[in-house]
């Protein structure tokens, strides 16, 4: 068993990933840390842990874990996913693993100088459901991709919410525009060539509220929008010249509904529905990291695939403050 110690008492950490490795079958949760004791020990008791460190350092020099989930800040990735890889530990970290793509050259160093595994955590890619969309588009059922058309939004004007803080990594690009980027690219095997985009920045918080992305493939366009102050929506379709297929709960599968595909011909007169019930996405994220980090063969995601993930969002970025296309 994987022994995981988890960096923080976070919400994304406690609500899904936390519970999701206590239910795999090949690692475990050993340890939680956090600045505040007695919360380590509260959130160490409720998924019974048998370590609580009052502060991370004291965690990382542990023998007790192999392994952490970094679930901090944004701004906070980089520097406690490289002490980690430092004490010897692997990492699994949330998304955004960081804020430019050159700050991940570093996370690159610190994995190849530890020989640990350092890993985005992009649940989706080990998703049932977005393995099947990859297989579709493979074996030719929609014929051609031409279009790949996503949508991602939600309402947030909470300003300690740290998606509202600039300092903390906050913006809708950052926590939601990397969705629709990382689901297109693990879909096709393709990356974008260059970029269109228009953003627009909360007058209060700074942070970026809405996008809307034209990103060129080559083969195909991706055009996008996301924003954090606009009614919840999740959909993505792939558009081809025989048939098109609708991911109609893409993201947030086990909260925003169904986990299901529907596969349309060309003719829009028949179609094929495939369900994937409970499928478990981020306990998969769980399972395959540690057989990773046990030296079995596994595809997670690099850090060479964030890296190139990270440069679409900054060609977003980019693109936002010009006319025209932007190369990514």
């Amino acid at each position: 068993m994987l022994r995981f110690g988890i960096i923080s008492t976070a919400k994304i950490g406690r609500d899904a990933v936390v519970p999701a490795i206590q239910d795999a079958e090949n690692c475990v949760v050993a340890a939680v840390a956090s600045r505040d004791l007695a919360r380590a020990r509260d959130m160490a008791d409720r998924f019974s842990a048998p370590h609580a460190f009052g502060s991370y350092e004291e965690m990382l020099a542990s023998d007790k874990i192999d392994a952490v989930y970094i679930p901090l800040p944004t701004s906070q990735h980089i520097e406690w996913a490289i002490k980690a890889a430092d004490a010897g530990k692997h990492v699994l970290c949330e998304k955004p693993i960081a804020l430019k793509a050159g700050e991940i050259d570093g996370l690159i160093a610190a994995r190849d100088r530890n020989k640990v595994i350092i890993s985005e955590a992009f649940m989706v890619t080990y998703a049932p459901v977005w393995r099947k969309v990859r297989s579709l588009i493979a074996e030719g059922a929609i014929g051609k991709l031409r279009h790949v058309q996503g949508v991602f939004t939600y309402f947030n004007r909470d300003p300690g919410n740290m998606r509202n803080i600039p300092e903390l990594g906050g913006g809708g690009l950052p926590d939601i525009g990397v969705y629709p980027t990382i689901s297109t690219r693990f879909s096709t095997g393709k990356e974008p060539l260059r970029i269109q985009a228009v953003t627009e920045r909360d007058p209060e918080f700074g942070t970026d509220i809405y996008s809307s992305v034209k990103a060129d493939f080559g083969d195909f366009e991706l055009s996008f929008y996301i924003s954090t102050q606009m009614a919840n929506r999740q959909l993505m379709v792939f558009h081809g010249t025989e048939g098109f297929i609708e991911v109609k709960s893409p993201f947030n599968a086990d909260r925003w509904g169904p986990e299901e595909i529907e596969l349309s011909n060309r003719g829009h007169n028949q179609s094929t529905i495939f369900r994937f019930q409970d499928s478990r996405q981020y306990r998969k994220q769980a399972e395959a990291f540690a057989r990773a980090a046990k030296g079995e063969q596994e595809e997670i995601v690099t850090l060479e695939n964030s890296r190139l993930n990270q440069k679409v969002i900054d060609a977003i970025y980019r693109a936002s403050e010009k006319d025209g296309w932007e190369p990514v």
